[in-house]
């Protein structure tokens, strides 16, 4: 069972709630206190919701998707963790992954849309894998780095192209606001092969295909990943990881291609599900 964090028309109040059978279910707590249960809270969590009364279900167009973890604590990013997209870009395989931040106000939900900002046309789109954190941790190693990961969502970490080779740091063409897609769901981490190895991962634009990789072709994989993070900093529940993407962004192509208002994007990944968002301009 995956689950969500999600409000309703009536109720603007962000609730956690597990997707079953075409509805969603009211769960007690919110998405962090479940993340930080483990294994057993979840698989609690989704024995609860099977048994949940009609008056705790919405059907799931009766609700509003919010970002899978709405204020995480840290949003750590990665660049150039596919070989095949380093290389689109004149990299070679780094000895060190290049990491970045996103804040919270950048993110934005399934169904959600992307905002185009008013100071730039050169937003891309980017499919990536987002690892959600359920415990306390610091200094992982390789044999114990999964046991920190709740669970899994797919992420568009839509970019200002422009604004991100405005400076050395890529933070600024990273942080414009509700540009960062989450979700549509997590997918708890035992549905999954370990470290979400050997997935498809795939975006769309309009319904035309622009990346199609494996999560296989990370160069450093979420083991490595957490392993590196944790030498620096601690991760706690509700942290999300994004791992990076694959080649075929719209920069690269000849000539550019940049997300308009009145697109459609899609990221895919295999096993989790399609995170689906239109574009709009800003304000």
């Amino acid at each position: 069972m995956n689950f969500v964090t999600f409000s309703t028309a009536a109720d603007a109040t962000p609730r956690l709630g597990a997707v079953a059978d075409g509805s969603v279910v009211t769960l007690p707590g919110d998405m962090v206190a479940l993340c930080a249960s483990g294994a057993d809270g979840l698989a609690a969590a989704a024995k609860l919701a099977s048994s949940a009364p009609l008056a705790d279900r919405y059907p799931m167009d009766h609700v509003k998707l919010l970002p899978v973890v709405p204020r995480p604590g840290k949003i750590i990013c990665m660049g150039l963790n596919y070989a095949d997209h380093a290389a689109e870009g004149g990299n070679a395989r780094p000895d060190y992954p290049s990491f970045f931040m996103r804040g919270p106000s950048s993110m934005t939900a399934h169904g959600a849309p992307i905002k185009r900002p008013r100071a730039s046309t050169k937003l891309d789109f980017e499919a990536e894998l987002a690892v959600v954190i359920g415990k306390t941790v610091r200094h992982l190693t390789p044999t114990g780095a999964l046991e920190a990961v709740a669970g899994y969502a797919c992420f568009n970490d839509a970019t200002l192209r422009d604004y991100q080779r405005k400076t050395a740091q890529w933070t600024i063409g990273k942080n414009f606001d509700a540009t960062g897609a989450f979700g549509p769901w997590l997918v708890p981490a035992s549905k999954l092969p370990p470290g979400a190895a050997g997935l498809s991962i795939e975006s769309r634009l309009n319904g035309v295909v622009m990346q199609s990789s494996n999560t296989g072709q990370m160069l450093f994989p979420v083991v490595e990943t957490l392993c590196l993070i944790t030498e620096a900093m601690t991760l706690e529940p509700g942290d999300v990881v994004i791992m990076g993407t694959p080649a075929g962004v719209g920069y690269a192509r000849t000539p550019p291609v940049w997300m308009k208002a009145g697109d459609t994007v899609e990221v895919e990944i295999e096993g989790i599900g399609i995170l689906s968002n239109r574009i709009e301009d800003d304000a």
